[in-house]
Protein backbone atom coordinates (compact mmCIF):
# COMPACT_ATOMS: atom_id res chain seq x y z
CA UNK A 1 0.00 0.00 0.00
CA UNK A 2 2.66 2.17 0.64
CA UNK A 3 4.53 1.75 -2.35
CA UNK A 4 1.40 2.33 -4.44
CA UNK A 5 0.71 5.81 -2.52
CA UNK A 6 4.06 6.86 -2.89
CA UNK A 7 4.56 6.14 -6.74
CA UNK A 8 0.85 8.26 -6.98
CA UNK A 9 1.89 10.96 -4.59
CA UNK A 10 5.81 11.48 -7.02
CA UNK A 11 3.22 11.56 -9.90
CA UNK A 12 -0.13 13.47 -8.48
CA UNK A 13 1.36 15.48 -5.50
CA UNK A 14 1.47 18.66 -7.74
CA UNK A 15 -2.02 18.80 -7.92
CA UNK A 16 -2.81 18.53 -4.52
CA UNK A 17 -4.69 21.03 -2.39
CA UNK A 18 -2.61 21.83 0.91
CA UNK A 19 -4.82 23.10 4.01
CA UNK A 20 -8.03 20.93 2.13
CA UNK A 21 -10.20 21.07 5.06
CA UNK A 22 -10.33 24.72 5.23
CA UNK A 23 -12.55 25.19 1.69
CA UNK A 24 -15.05 21.81 3.12
CA UNK A 25 -15.76 23.98 5.95
CA UNK A 26 -15.70 27.58 3.84
CA UNK A 27 -18.10 25.29 1.17
CA UNK A 28 -20.07 24.25 4.39
CA UNK A 29 -20.15 27.84 5.52
CA UNK A 30 -21.49 28.98 2.42
CA UNK A 31 -24.26 26.13 2.06
CA UNK A 32 -25.41 27.44 5.12
CA UNK A 33 -25.78 30.54 4.89
CA UNK A 34 -27.65 30.19 1.73
CA UNK A 35 -30.13 27.69 3.07
CA UNK A 36 -30.84 30.07 6.26
CA UNK A 37 -31.66 32.89 3.89
CA UNK A 38 -33.89 31.13 1.43
CA UNK A 39 -34.55 26.87 2.70
CA UNK A 40 -35.92 26.37 -1.10
CA UNK A 41 -32.14 26.29 -2.03
CA UNK A 42 -31.45 23.15 0.27
CA UNK A 43 -33.47 20.88 -2.74
CA UNK A 44 -31.40 22.31 -5.37
CA UNK A 45 -28.01 21.97 -3.72
CA UNK A 46 -28.31 18.24 -2.89
CA UNK A 47 -27.22 15.50 -4.86
CA UNK A 48 -30.42 14.31 -6.26
CA UNK A 49 -29.15 11.79 -9.31
CA UNK A 50 -32.27 12.25 -11.85
CA UNK A 51 -31.26 16.10 -11.59
CA UNK A 52 -27.87 15.89 -12.28
CA UNK A 53 -29.22 13.72 -15.84
CA UNK A 54 -31.75 16.39 -16.21
CA UNK A 55 -28.75 18.96 -16.54
CA UNK A 56 -28.11 20.31 -13.13
CA UNK A 57 -24.78 19.27 -12.54
CA UNK A 58 -23.62 21.52 -9.98
CA UNK A 59 -25.10 18.67 -7.73
CA UNK A 60 -22.29 16.31 -8.47
CA UNK A 61 -19.96 19.13 -6.03
CA UNK A 62 -22.71 21.08 -4.09
CA UNK A 63 -23.52 17.98 -1.65
CA UNK A 64 -19.92 17.73 -0.77
CA UNK A 65 -20.90 20.88 1.39
CA UNK A 66 -24.18 20.23 2.92
CA UNK A 67 -23.32 21.05 6.40
CA UNK A 68 -23.69 18.36 9.24
CA UNK A 69 -26.77 20.36 11.01
CA UNK A 70 -28.77 23.57 10.35
CA UNK A 71 -28.29 24.98 14.24
CA UNK A 72 -26.25 27.43 15.02
CA UNK A 73 -24.40 26.05 17.93
CA UNK A 74 -24.20 22.51 16.57
CA UNK A 75 -22.81 23.24 13.13
CA UNK A 76 -20.08 25.65 14.75
CA UNK A 77 -18.80 22.85 17.02
CA UNK A 78 -19.28 20.38 13.69
CA UNK A 79 -16.82 22.34 12.18
CA UNK A 80 -14.38 22.80 14.44
CA UNK A 81 -13.80 19.01 14.85
CA UNK A 82 -13.77 19.06 11.26
CA UNK A 83 -11.01 21.52 11.10
CA UNK A 84 -8.93 19.59 13.52
CA UNK A 85 -8.93 16.03 12.53
CA UNK A 86 -8.37 17.19 9.14
CA UNK A 87 -5.29 19.20 9.82
CA UNK A 88 -4.09 16.85 12.19
CA UNK A 89 -4.43 13.89 9.50
CA UNK A 90 -2.73 16.27 6.68
CA UNK A 91 0.34 17.17 9.05
CA UNK A 92 0.25 13.02 9.86
CA UNK A 93 0.16 11.76 6.12
CA UNK A 94 1.23 14.71 4.33
CA UNK A 95 -0.88 17.15 1.39
CA UNK A 96 -1.27 14.49 -1.19
CA UNK A 97 -2.59 11.78 1.07
CA UNK A 98 -4.92 13.36 2.65
CA UNK A 99 -6.33 15.00 -0.61
CA UNK A 100 -6.45 10.61 -1.83
CA UNK A 101 -8.22 10.19 1.32
CA UNK A 102 -10.72 12.59 1.01
CA UNK A 103 -11.00 12.37 -3.29
CA UNK A 104 -11.80 8.59 -2.71
CA UNK A 105 -14.59 9.03 -0.23
CA UNK A 106 -16.38 11.72 -2.45
CA UNK A 107 -15.97 9.38 -5.57
CA UNK A 108 -17.04 6.36 -3.75
CA UNK A 109 -19.94 8.19 -2.13
CA UNK A 110 -20.82 9.86 -5.75
CA UNK A 111 -20.56 5.85 -7.51
CA UNK A 112 -23.07 4.58 -4.63
CA UNK A 113 -25.58 8.04 -5.13
CA UNK A 114 -25.86 7.11 -8.74
CA UNK A 115 -26.35 3.17 -8.92
CA UNK A 116 -28.81 3.42 -5.83
CA UNK A 117 -30.40 6.61 -5.53
CA UNK A 118 -32.34 5.81 -2.89
CA UNK A 119 -29.35 6.91 -0.92
CA UNK A 120 -28.29 10.27 -0.74
CA UNK A 121 -24.74 11.27 0.22
CA UNK A 122 -24.22 14.15 2.87
CA UNK A 123 -20.80 15.87 3.82
CA UNK A 124 -21.79 13.69 6.89
CA UNK A 125 -20.56 10.79 5.51
CA UNK A 126 -17.26 12.09 4.48
CA UNK A 127 -16.91 13.94 7.56
CA UNK A 128 -16.94 9.97 9.40
CA UNK A 129 -14.54 8.87 7.40
CA UNK A 130 -12.23 11.85 8.24
CA UNK A 131 -13.37 11.01 12.00
CA UNK A 132 -12.65 7.67 11.99
CA UNK A 133 -8.96 7.99 10.30
CA UNK A 134 -8.23 10.34 12.94
CA UNK A 135 -9.58 8.14 16.16
CA UNK A 136 -7.56 5.49 14.58
CA UNK A 137 -4.33 7.42 14.02
CA UNK A 138 -4.74 8.83 17.53
CA UNK A 139 -7.24 6.70 19.94
CA UNK A 140 -6.36 8.27 23.23
CA UNK A 141 -6.96 11.95 21.96
CA UNK A 142 -9.54 13.19 24.11
CA UNK A 143 -12.36 15.73 22.75
CA UNK A 144 -14.20 17.76 25.12
CA UNK A 145 -18.02 17.38 24.13
CA UNK A 146 -19.28 20.88 24.01
CA UNK A 147 -15.93 22.57 25.70
CA UNK A 148 -16.88 20.65 29.02
CA UNK A 149 -17.22 16.92 29.05
CA UNK A 150 -13.42 15.36 27.95
CA UNK A 151 -14.01 11.80 26.71
CA UNK A 152 -11.52 9.45 24.57
CA UNK A 153 -11.98 9.36 20.89
CA UNK A 154 -11.84 5.84 20.47
CA UNK A 155 -15.19 5.20 22.05
CA UNK A 156 -17.00 8.06 19.79
CA UNK A 157 -14.90 6.11 17.26
CA UNK A 158 -17.08 2.88 18.66
CA UNK A 159 -20.55 4.75 18.84
CA UNK A 160 -19.68 6.01 15.03
CA UNK A 161 -19.31 2.55 14.16
CA UNK A 162 -22.21 0.85 15.67
CA UNK A 163 -24.34 3.24 13.87
CA UNK A 164 -22.88 2.99 9.99
CA UNK A 165 -23.41 -0.86 11.47
CA UNK A 166 -26.91 -0.31 12.34
CA UNK A 167 -27.88 1.55 8.89
CA UNK A 168 -26.34 -1.59 7.38
CA UNK A 169 -28.39 -3.94 9.38
CA UNK A 170 -31.34 -1.72 8.06
CA UNK A 171 -30.63 -2.57 4.71
CA UNK A 172 -29.53 0.64 3.50
CA UNK A 173 -26.26 -0.60 3.60
CA UNK A 174 -23.81 1.00 0.33
CA UNK A 175 -23.77 4.74 1.22
CA UNK A 176 -22.25 3.35 4.67
CA UNK A 177 -20.10 0.84 3.11
CA UNK A 178 -19.00 3.50 0.19
CA UNK A 179 -18.07 6.18 3.12
CA UNK A 180 -15.62 3.70 4.81
CA UNK A 181 -14.02 2.83 1.39
CA UNK A 182 -11.26 5.12 1.73
CA UNK A 183 -10.71 3.81 5.47
CA UNK A 184 -10.29 0.42 4.77
CA UNK A 185 -8.08 1.00 1.78
CA UNK A 186 -5.84 3.46 3.58
CA UNK A 187 -5.75 0.79 6.84
CA UNK A 188 -7.32 -2.58 5.52
CA UNK A 189 -3.80 -4.24 5.45
CA UNK A 190 -3.27 -2.97 8.85
CA UNK A 191 -6.25 -4.31 10.42
CA UNK A 192 -5.98 -7.62 8.65
CA UNK A 193 -2.58 -8.14 10.97
CA UNK A 194 -3.63 -6.68 13.85
CA UNK A 195 -6.81 -9.44 13.43
CA UNK A 196 -4.36 -11.78 12.82
CA UNK A 197 -2.27 -11.28 16.09
CA UNK A 198 -5.01 -10.81 18.26
CA UNK A 199 -6.14 -14.29 16.59
CA UNK A 200 -2.75 -15.25 17.51
CA UNK A 201 -2.85 -14.04 21.55
CA UNK A 202 -6.19 -15.43 22.11
CA UNK A 203 -5.14 -18.66 21.19
CA UNK A 204 -2.22 -18.44 23.21
CA UNK A 205 -4.32 -17.07 25.82
CA UNK A 206 -6.46 -20.29 26.10
CA UNK A 207 -3.21 -22.62 25.46
CA UNK A 208 -1.85 -21.34 28.54
CA UNK A 209 -5.11 -20.89 30.26
CA UNK A 210 -5.73 -25.13 29.76
CA UNK A 211 -2.26 -25.96 30.47
CA UNK A 212 -2.68 -24.08 33.85
CA UNK A 213 -5.99 -26.61 34.31
CA UNK A 214 -4.07 -29.43 33.75
CA UNK A 215 -2.75 -31.07 36.82
CA UNK A 216 0.96 -31.64 37.94
CA UNK A 217 0.69 -34.60 39.82
CA UNK A 218 -1.11 -37.82 39.67
CA UNK A 219 -1.14 -40.77 41.28
CA UNK A 220 -0.45 -43.42 38.98
CA UNK A 221 -3.14 -45.86 40.42
CA UNK A 222 -6.13 -44.15 41.71
CA UNK A 223 -5.61 -41.50 39.14
CA UNK A 224 -6.25 -38.19 41.92
CA UNK A 225 -4.40 -35.35 41.28
CA UNK A 226 -3.69 -31.85 43.17
CA UNK A 227 -6.78 -30.31 41.12
CA UNK A 228 -8.89 -32.71 43.05
CA UNK A 229 -7.39 -33.46 46.62
CA UNK A 230 -5.42 -30.35 47.46
CA UNK A 231 -4.47 -31.55 50.40
CA UNK A 232 -2.62 -34.84 49.36
CA UNK A 233 1.09 -35.13 48.84
CA UNK A 234 2.42 -36.65 46.01
CA UNK A 235 5.69 -38.69 45.72
CA UNK A 236 8.14 -40.60 43.23
CA UNK A 237 8.94 -44.15 43.69
CA UNK A 238 12.29 -44.40 43.92
CA UNK A 239 12.02 -48.86 43.31
CA UNK A 240 9.77 -48.39 40.28
CA UNK A 241 11.42 -48.32 36.88
CA UNK A 242 10.16 -44.70 35.66
CA UNK A 243 8.55 -41.70 36.90
CA UNK A 244 5.73 -43.27 38.73
CA UNK A 245 3.95 -40.87 41.09
CA UNK A 246 1.96 -42.32 43.35
CA UNK A 247 -0.96 -40.31 46.47
CA UNK A 248 -0.08 -40.66 50.00
CA UNK A 249 -2.49 -43.76 50.68
CA UNK A 250 -1.04 -45.88 47.52
CA UNK A 251 2.95 -44.74 48.05
CA UNK A 252 3.80 -47.76 50.15
CA UNK A 253 1.20 -49.87 49.24
CA UNK A 254 1.44 -50.26 45.30
CA UNK A 255 3.19 -53.20 43.57
CA UNK A 256 6.56 -51.88 42.29
CA UNK A 257 6.60 -51.79 38.47
CA UNK A 258 10.37 -53.20 37.44
CA UNK A 259 10.84 -53.15 33.29
CA UNK A 260 11.89 -56.33 31.72
CA UNK A 261 15.55 -57.19 31.20
CA UNK A 262 16.12 -56.70 27.09
CA UNK A 263 17.09 -60.70 26.53
CA UNK A 264 14.05 -61.91 28.48
CA UNK A 265 11.64 -59.06 26.18
CA UNK A 266 13.64 -60.77 23.11
CA UNK A 267 13.53 -64.50 24.39
CA UNK A 268 9.52 -64.04 25.58
CA UNK A 269 9.09 -62.48 21.82
CA UNK A 270 10.92 -65.24 19.93
CA UNK A 271 9.56 -68.53 21.63
CA UNK A 272 6.99 -70.69 20.14
CA UNK A 273 3.95 -70.49 21.54
CA UNK A 274 2.82 -73.21 24.46
CA UNK A 275 0.33 -76.19 22.85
Amino acid sequence: MDKWLDKLERRWRHLAIANLTIPLIAGQVAFYIIVAMDQQFYARLVLIPQRVFAGELWRVFTFAFEPPTMSPIFVIFGWYILWLMGSGLESHWGTFRYNLYVMIAYAAMLFAAFISPPGMPTSLYLGSSIFLAFAYLYPNFELCIFFLLPIKIKYLALLTWFFLFLSVAQGSWLMPLASVANFLIFFGRDLFWRAKAGNRRIVEQRRRIRNEQLPFHECAICGITEKTHPNTDFRYCSKCDGDYEYCEEHLRTHEHVVAQPPEEVESSATAPPTV
